[in-house]
This record gives C-alpha cells, structure tokens and sequence, in this order.
C-alpha cells in the first residue's frame, strides 16, 4: 500500500465502547480502509485509507449503524454536541468558514437521514435529554406501556396484543441497529441479544414483562449518554476558556476582531479583568495574572515586559500590550485539548486486554444462555417455558457494555482532570504506567532548582554590606548575563542605590571594572583577584567555604584592596522540598542528575536531602537512566529542555517540567505545565487512583452480572432485573469513574 490518507469525522451517538467497536468492525470492512480509531469520549474517528475507499460508503454504514457522522477539518476540536445546532466550533478557529458551512450542512443531511430511523440519539445531550432523540423514544416507550396497562384493564382481552404493540414502538428502532451491526460484521450486539430476548419473551406470553425490558433498556441507554456527555463536557470546558473575540491594535486605532483571526505577530490590548486571547509575550505593562482557569495555580502571578502569558488566562490589575506567538488552532489550550483528544484514542493495556476479553465473553454467554433454555427441558423434564425464560434473562446479563466502557470511561475522566490542574498525560498507556514508578530522575537545573541564580551572601571587609553590593551593582548595570542580574535585582529588593559608572570595561574571563566618584572599582573572579595579590589566607578561606556550599563568588576590589565578597547559587524552588517529601511518602525515590559541578549538585542536594550525580552530559544522564531501569527501578525522568530529551526518551516515563519548550513536550510522554516539583507526586497519585478506580469498576461490571447470572437460574430475578443488571451497571461504572474529575489536593 503505498499512501496513507486520513479522513475524520465526528460521530454522535456513541455513549459506550460497544458502539465504538461497533463501529470500528462495520468501517474496517470497508475496501481500501488501513486503520480506523474510534474514541468514545471524544466522539471522533480517524479512518486512515489508502485513497481508494469510498468516503461516501463509510458514512453510509455509520448512519445505518444508527449515528450521525459528518465529516470535520482539522485539528484540535473537541467532539461538539451534534444534538445541538449552536455550533460551539466557532470558538476553535480551526473551521474557515466555508469548512464549517460544509460540515453543518453534512450534519443535517447525516440527521434528515438517520434519526427518524433509529432509535438512537445523535451525540450526547445538548439540550435537556427529554428534547434528544434517544430522549423522545423513551418517553414514548414509556406512554405507550402505560397505555397499554390501561387498556389491558378495561379490555383484559387484547391486554397481549397491547403489550406487543407498546413492546414495538421501542424494539422497532433497537432491532433494525441490530440487524445492521450483524450485518456489518458485530452479531452480538446489545441490541441484537434485547431483541432476540424481546421476541423470545413474545413467544411464551410474557409479553408485558417483554414491552417493560424495552423501556427500561431504553431509560438506561438515556441515562449512559447523559453520564457520557458530562465526561466530555470535562474537557470541552477548557477550550471555552479562550475568549471569542479580541482588542487588536492596527495603525494606533483598536478594533475588536475575533480571536481565531489573530495573526502571529499581532499587538493585541488587554484590559484589567478581561480573559487573554493569545499565547504571547507582553509588550508593555505589568500586572497580576490569574493562570488558576488553565493551570490550576490558585495564585495570581505577576508579569511585566517580555513575561509568557497564556491564552485563557485572566489580566489582573493593569492594561497589558501583547505580541501574539501563536495561532488560535497552536495555543496552550488547543494543544492541551488536542494532546487530551490523541491520549484517550491510546488505549492502556487494561483496555486492550478487556477488549479481548469480551470479543469471547458475549458469545460465551449467548451460549450458556442456550443451553439454560434447551438442557433441562430436553433431558431433566423442566417447564419449556421456564427454561427459555431464564435463557432470555441470562442473555440480557451478556452484554459486555459495563465492563467495556470501564477502562475508558476512567482514562477519560482521569486525563481531563489531569488536564485541567496542567498535568499532561499522553495517553492510557502513560497513565497506567505512572503508577507504577519507584524512581524519579530529576534534572537540577530549572527543574529543582528556579534555573536563575540568586545572590546569598553578601561578605563585607571593613565597610558595610550595603556598600559592597552597591558598588558591585554599579559595575554590572546593563549587563544581561545571569550573574550580572543576580546582583542588580538584589540591589533593587535591599533598596540599595546605584549611581551610574564611568569607563566601564569587560575584563574577558576575569570580570569588569570601572570608576564612580573617584574610586576605582574592580569586580573580579577569585583567581583574578589572587593574579593581583589582593586576597590574604583569611579572605581565601571565606571564598573556599563559600565554593563547598556549591556557591560562585565574586570579589570586589575598591582601589586595588579587596572590598568584599558576593556569593550567588541557583537556589531550590519554593516547593521542591515538599515535592520530594510526597514522593518519599508514595514510597518512591527520588535521584538529581546535573551538568553542573560537583560541588554545587552536593551543595542543592544536601538542601533537598536527595541522592544525586553531577558533572553529567546528556549522554551520562540516559545513561544512567538505563542502569536504573537494569536495577529494576521503574524510572521517570523530569526535565525541561533540549539535553534531556535522551533521557527523556530512554525513561519508562519521560516527564517535560515547566512551560514546556516544544521539544520537551513532544519528546515526553507526560507534561508538568507550571513547573511545580510537588506535581509529579500528584500525577503519580492520580494514575494510582485511577487504576483504583478501574479496579472498581471491573468488579462493579462483572460483580452485578455474576450475582443475576446466579439469581436468574435459581429463578428469583427474571427478565427485567436482568436487564437493570446491565444498563444499571454501566451507569454505576460510569459514574464512578466521573469521581475521578473532582480536583483533589491543589
């Protein structure tokens, strides 16, 4: 096969894995198709082909499947309520307009279609569910057996054929998507085992209890595309976030433009209290920015001049100028949603290995269904009509839909919540995975550690240490490099003064020096300050003790006599400490590897109270990682730029720290959006809790099936126990894994 195209298409409909496996058998026979993945939560499906297959045919056998599908263009777009014709789309600037135009018009004419036919509601609930069209059909359902209930009273004797006609106005609709999924290629669907039961029922004269089952499958179908519908509200929510429109400035005037039209480049104006709408890089102005909507960062933080800011995020007190970076379809947000989108498609091995499971479960059952109904009449001489009763209800408990849906539904709810406090996890594999980790390798710079250095001490010979760090600050005014503006913003938080210098000059690889009011003033390494013969035995025994706590340190000379001394390290971050403590607690360790030298790396790890390697190169670090994974460590790596993506990648888990530069986000399998040491404890603890909560769920599914499997053929729950056993498990285990959305631990 030589080329490989992709179409994708929103599907609405879909409320369990069953429709999506559904789907994907009908679609896969498809000539010319390679591959198709359907994902539930999103509500999407990518069916990559080799250019020959008719697009048209593969919408046909999903309508007939009874969903709508319309094709759609392009990236980051959340599955939209297709019960809805508010178009939420517009705020994706992904669809030009004659895109979307298209893919309305594709939608309408995918329901003119379809929803008369078929019994099932074309994406989750929009508006109220009674307005759905899964919703309308239960309710008639409903009317219909309580009218035949009345008419069964008044005239006992056509209280059958009521029973039958209430029973149809529901089964017609469930068996005609029976009859297509067989003939797609899925023989054991629900509905196909609902209508084989229904019919069954029929035939031994339980019709009303038959006409009850429909109805109550119906409620339960309602009732899983509402839980549905809350797990991708979730993460629809964030792309809500970004504001529609924008301020832009052209030419000194400000006009309000859309925000999807932005171009890279852009100066857009910001006013106080109004939502970002760009990732950019302020301009001009300074002001408190409140990230919580996108990060989960519950204080503001404040930016000035050359400062990242974030779609979505919300402008404090001050106006703010900003130079657009990225298009609306390349923001944070789209890119967290596409990445949430593409990670639930990924299916975990739990989920793959439950799909497996239950392509032989449902026919393993229709089988014990028929046996139940045919042994005992045939060789113990029970009731016919008694067997084949209990037959029909263990047909009903066959349904895999519960057991199915319980991986996925949690993974979903799992990534979405991850999501929305800025942990990003690239799929179900990932998050499997994550709980599993007994070693984090952190890289030290920018990752546990701010990544600037801050000034310590400030040591003063013979004059005051206002004096010292005020003469050092004078001689690196309007240098940029990092030490430079470690002392100048020390100068500024101690309120020192600095007077401006003359006859500045860069000593190379010795440092600066200059004149103020008549002092010579020289700022210098120690071993230029040794060259000059300004430092007694004393003075270098203070510049020693300062080194082995992993400090740089300047010497100030004032005329050619040493002065004083600043000593300047890249300092823990706040939270690095208490980070490392809740991985302690988890019961996992925790290693630093750093390029930077011995002393130092001893120096911050000593702080931290962390087993760490220094003086490494990228390689050493994949290195060592791969010795890790040797000694059975299942091992994370957390770092932040270019030299760990080879550790990143050797890692059973690689962990990007921080805003994410590209790079790191695409090399790693997890993202950390703001850089908080304490949120890799939180990830780990989330996907812990997950698969907690997928463990729930199995047992839920097979608990509840087991337990009526048992009552059934003891003949103490009948035919509509048995199917409140399926749909009832499917919404327990649906809504247990919604638990996992509720933001715990900020």
């Amino acid at each position: 096969m030589a080329e490989t195209n992709e179409a994708r298409y929103r599907v609405g409909g879909m409320d369990c894995a069953a429709c999506a496996s559904k789907i994907d058998t009908a679609v896969r026979r498809v000539a010319g198709v390679a591959d198709v993945s359907v994902s539930v939560m999103a509500g999407t499906m990518i069916v990559r082909h080799d250019g020959s297959s008719d697009l048209k045919a593969i919408e046909k056998k999903v309508t007939g499947l009874g969903y709508s599908v319309s094709p759609f263009a392009g990236s980051a777009v959340l599955a939209d309520d297709h019960g809805s014709h508010e178009h939420h789309d517009h705020d994706h600037g992904d669809h030009a307009g004659h895109d979307h135009d298209h893919e309305g018009h594709d939608h309408d004419h995918a329901h003119g279609k379809t929803e008369g036919l078929h019994g099932h509601d074309h994406g989750p609930m929009a508006g109220p569910w009674w307005q759905s069209r899964k919703g309308r059909l239960t309710i008639l359902s409903g009317a219909a057996l309580i009218a035949a209930y009345a008419v069964g009273h008044l005239v006992p004797a056509i209280a059958p054929y009521a029973f039958i006609v209430a029973m149809l106005v529901g089964l017609v609709p469930i068996a005609r998507r029976a009859v297509m999924a067989a003939l797609s290629g899925t023989p054991f669907s629900i509905e196909m085992l609902m209508t084989i039961a229904a019919v069954g029922a029929v035939t031994i004269n339980v019709g009303e209890e038959a006409a009850t089952v429909v109805f109550l499958f119906l409620v339960g179908e309602l009732l899983e595309g509402v839980a549905a519908g809350k797990a991708r509200e979730s993460i629809q929510s964030l792309t809500a976030l970004v504001p529609k429109n924008a301020l832009l400035e052209d030419n000194g005037q400000t006009l309000e433009v859309p925000a999807e039209s932005l171009a890279v480049g852009a100066i857009i104006m910001v006013r106080p209290g109004d939502r970002i709408s760009a990732d950019g890089i302020i301009v001009s102005g300074e002001s408190a920015i409140d990230e919580a909507p996108v990060t989960g960062e519950s204080t503001p933080v404040r930016k000035g001049v050359d400062a990242v800011v974030f779609a979505g995020t919300v402008n404090g007190d001050a106006v703010l100028r900003v130079r657009v970076t990225a298009s609306a379809a390349d923001n944070t947000i789209a890119r967290i949603v596409k990445l949430v989108e593409e990670a639930q498609e990924s299916k975990a091995p739990t989920e793959r290995f439950i799909d497996r499971f239950s392509r032989y479960y449902t026919p393993g059952v229709v089988m014990v269904a028929a046996l139940v109904a045919v042994v005992p009449p045939m060789f113990l001489s029970g009731a016919w009509g008694e067997w084949i009763y209990k037959g029909l209800a263990i047909l009903l408990i066959g349904c895999p839909c519960a057991l199915v849906i319980s991986t996925p539904a949690a993974i979903a709810a799992s990534l979405s919540s991850g999501a929305r406090r800025g942990l990003l996890m690239k799929g179900g594999a990932v998050l499997e995975s994550l709980g599993k980790v007994t070693m984090v390798a952190f890289d030290k710079t920018g990752t546990l550690t701010e990544g600037k250095p801050q000034v310590t001490d400030v040591v003063a010979f013979g004059r005051r240490e206002a004096q010292v760090l005020s003469r050092a600050a004078v001689l690196e005014q309007g240098s940029s490099h990092p030490l430079a503006l470690a002392i100048l913003n020390r100068a500024k938080a101690d309120g020192v003064p600095v007077p401006p210098a003359f006859e500045l000059e860069a000593l190379p690889g010795k440092g600066v020096s200059g004149k103020v009011g008549g002092e010579t003033l020289d700022l210098l390494s120690p071993s230029a300050a040794r060259e000059r013969g300004a430092l007694d035995g004393e003075k270098d025994a203070r510049i020693t003790a300062l080194n082995d706590e992993g400090k740089s340190v300047s010497v100030l000379l004032v005329n050619g006599a040493a002065a004083g001394l600043i000593a300047m390290r890249d300092e823990p971050r706040e939270d690095a400490e208490a980070g490392l403590s809740a991985l302690k607690s988890a019961g996992v360790k925790a290693m630093m590897l750093t390029g930077d030298n011995k002393r130092t790396a001893a120096a911050v790890a000593g702080m931290l109270g962390i087993d760490w390697r220094g003086e490494m190169m990228p390689e050493d670090k994949q290195r060592v990682v791969v010795e890790l994974k040797r000694q059975g460590f299942v091992v994370a790596k957390v770092g932040d730029g270019i030299n760990d993506a080879p550790a990143l990648a050797a890692a059973d888990i690689g962990i990007a720290m921080g805003g994410g530069t590209d790079v790191a986000l695409e090399t790693a399998d997890a993202a950390v959006l703001h850089g908080r040491v304490g949120d890799v404890a939180r990830m780990i603890e989330l996907s812990k809790r997950t698969m907690r909560n997928i463990l729930q769920n199995i047992t839920i599914a097979l608990g509840l099936k087991a337990v009526f499997l048992v009552t059934t053929i003891a003949g103490i729950t009948g035919l509509w126990p048995a199917i409140l056993a399926d749909t009832g498990a499917t919404v327990l285990v649906t809504i247990n894994a919604l638990r996992l959305l509720r933001l715990k631990g900020q």
